[in-house]
Order: structure tokens, then C-alpha cells, then sequence
């Protein structure tokens, strides 16, 4: 079992849910990634998802987008996000998950990310782009190198395609709680209930809701209903409108530790 595996199982055993957390890898900067990663670890979030910029990020909303664009103006690249995966690994076992597109993988190599990948301490990969029937090429050597391919699953996700999802899903499902991109909409509690309630009767394995979730009160009524919530739009906007503060480690910090005791 990998540290995403240890991670919900240790949650489940104390009847916690997981806080995971996405940032944009680069924005404001690579050095400062780093650094709000080991914060939001010591404010109590369980797994990190590693945003790898892209220019063409068709699935989420205008403030990653935004993001984004400036990691990309200031250099940021696939090798530049594995190394500091690597940097954080020999000072934190957090759960680590990469999260993109296939494009800037298919540039770099699906060979050799893998291999680098799980080289520099990734546990997991979510390639936003990359369904099921098309994932193969890149799967072939992901799995190999042990890193689990994390599925998505949409309100929109029929009972055959699910089962078919859930034939290859690994590490966790991560369920999208409203249609069209990232933080754009408020989720609604009911459907995500109904929604959940129908892969649970399918698979033991954890459920993750994310979308649109950006304060405590959301977060306790999904965390309810699901094995973990993820926040990430909320969290990058936060972060670029503190970007030049001194105390932006503390804001963060502050901001995901309050939604972590909810979860509790």
C-alpha cells in the first residue's frame, strides 16, 4: 500500500476525512510552492495535488487559468515541478498527486515521466485529458512505476461508464461535484448525496468531492457524505491576492486548518 492507500486508511480508522489541497506549481513561484506545501502539511492537510501549468487548461475556471499563465511566464516546467516534489520529499512524506494535462507529458516523455515521477516521490497522477480508452499509453508505464492514476467521475457518468472507470481507478475516485470548470459554481448538496450514495454501492474504494468547494461550512456537509474534500480554486485565488505579502504561508495555513478541523 502506497501513502495514498496509508493516508485514507489511517482516516478512516480515527473517522476523519481527507483535506486535500491544489496548488499551481509556480505561482507565485516554484521556491514559494515549496514552501506552501510544508505549511499547508503542518496546518493539518492530508494530501497535496500538484498543479503542472498548462496553457490550454480546458477544465478549469478563469482564476487557474490565471494561475496558470503566470507559472508559465515565470518559467515553470514539468521537470521544474518534479524537482521540487523531489526537494519535498526529504523533508515531508505527504501524500503527493500530479495534476494535468497529457500534453506537456506526451512533450516530456510518458516513459520517462513515470520514471521520474515516481523518482522524485509522486504517489499518484490525475491527467484531467486522458480518459479511460485513451489512457493506455501513458498507463503502461505509470503503473509499472507504481503511481496511482487517479479516475474522475461526473454527475453526468452513466452506471456502464462507471463500471468501466472503476475497473482501472486507483489511490482514490475524485468525484466532480457540479459540470462545466472549476470554481464557477457552488455545489449542491443533494445531488452530490445521490450521486455518491450510487458509487459506494460499487466500490469500497475512497471518494473524494471536489469543485467548487471554498469555506468550512461546504466542506463539513460534503465531508459527510464522501471519504475527503478537495479545495483549489479558493486556495489559488487566495494566494494571488496575498502573493506579495510577507504573511502568506500564515494565510494559507490559517485558511486550510480552519476547513481541516471541520473535517475532523
Amino acid at each position: 500500500m502506497g501513502r495514498l492507500g496509508e493516508k485514507f486508511a489511517s482516516l478512516r480508522a480515527g473517522n476523519e476525512k481527507a483535506l486535500i489541497v491544489y496548488l499551481t506549481a509556480g505561482d507565485p513561484s516554484l521556491d514559494v510552492t515549496k514552501e506552501l506545501i510544508l505549511g499547508l502539511e503542518r496546518a493539518g492537510v492530508d494530501i497535496i495535488e500538484i498543479g503542472v501549468p498548462f496553457s490550454d487548461p480546458t477544465a478549469d475556471g478563469p482564476v487557474i487559468q490565471a494561475a496558470s499563465q503566470r507559472a508559465l511566464k515565470t518559467g515553470t516546467t514539468l521537470e521544474g515541478v518534479l524537482k521540487i516534489v523531489a526537494e519535498i520529499r526529504k523533508m515531508s512524506q505527504i501524500p503527493i498527486v500530479l495534476f494535468g494535462y497529457f500534453n506537456p507529458i506526451f512533450a516530456y516523455g510518458a516513459e520517462m515521466f513515470a520514471r521520474n515521477a515516481q523518482k522524485a516521490g509522486a504517489d499518484g497522477i490525475l491527467v484531467v485529458d486522458l480518459p479511460p480508452e485513451e489512457a493506455g499509453e501513458l498507463r503502461i508505464h505509470t503503473d509499472a512505476a507504481g503511481l496511482d492514476f487517479i479516475s474522475l467521475v461526473a454527475p453526468t457518468t452513466g452506471r456502464d461508464r462507471l463500471k468501466k472507470i472503476l475497473k482501472g481507478a486507483a489511490g482514490f475516485l475524485y468525484y466532480i461535484s457540479i459540470t462545466g470548470v472549476t470554481g464557477t459554481a457552488a455545489p449542491k448538496i443533494d445531488d452530490i448525496a445521490h450521486e455518491v450514495a450510487k458509487i459506494r454501492k460499487m466500490t469500497q474504494m475512497p471518494i473524494a468531492v471536489g469543485f467548487g468547494i471554498s469555506n468550512a461550512a461546504q466542506a463539513k456537509e460534503i465531508g459527510a457524505l464522501a471519504d475527503g474534500i478537495v479545495i483549489g480554486s479558493a486556495v489559488v485565488k487566495l494566494i494571488d491576492e496575498n502573493q506579495n505579502s510577507r504573511n502568506l504561508i500564515k494565510i494559507i495555513s490559517d485558511y486550510t486548518r480552519e476547513i481541516k478541523e471541520v473535517l475532523r
